[in-house]
């Protein structure tokens, strides 16, 4: 009886230790998403904006791209909302394009917001965090600026100005 217990104790041991130390190699060798990094090529996506147009990230060369991440829930996002749409109409005839990707919300919720806040640049959902994850967002809002070569000039977390703004788009006018 003592001996069957001590194998079992041993064989439960044994159990454990390999959970851990599977637990181990596991979170050591997996890897981190990284942000896309400065002066690499955008990664290219297609998402569709709330009045159902694809808008491809590629198609916009030979643009600047103030390519913003936000969410209806973030205060410093819905701050800097306005702004943007403010400077939309300055730059978007000027060769610069705003693509705001919304993380993972309902339509309705976006809309509910857009209107609020009259937003008119293309508004998009990451329904499954695709975009996000490959560009390494975290935490939110995140701006990256894009040139007319398709290329990461800047990126920038936190709330922006309207002065933020323009000279992010002054920046990345073609």
């Amino acid at each position: 009886m003592k001996r069957r217990r001590l194998i079992m104790r041993t064989v439960i041991l044994l159990v454990l230790g390999a959970a851990v130390a599977y637990s181990l190699y596991a979170n050591l060798t997996k890897d981190d998403v990284e942000q896309v990094a400065i002066g690499s090529k955008a990664p290219d996506f297609v998402l569709t904006d709330m009045q159902g147009n694809k808008h491809r990230l590629s198609d916009y060369k030979g643009q600047g791209v103030f390519l913003n991440f936000w969410g209806t829930w973030c205060k410093p996002c819905e701050t800097e909302m306005p702004y943007i749409n403010n400077q939309y109409h300055q730059f978007k005839d000027k060769g610069v394009q705003v693509l705001a990707v919304d993380i993972n919300e309902s339509d309705i919720a976006v809309n509910q917001f857009a209107s609020l806040h009259k937003l008119d640049f293309p508004i998009m959902i990451d329904k499954d965090k695709t975009v996000m994850n490959v560009y390494g967002i975290d935490p939110l809002p995140a701006t990256f600026l894009i040139d007319k070569n398709g290329n990461v000039i800047k990126y920038y977390t936190g709330q922006l100005t309207e002065d933020n703004i323009r000279g992010f788009m002054e920046k990345i006018k073609p």
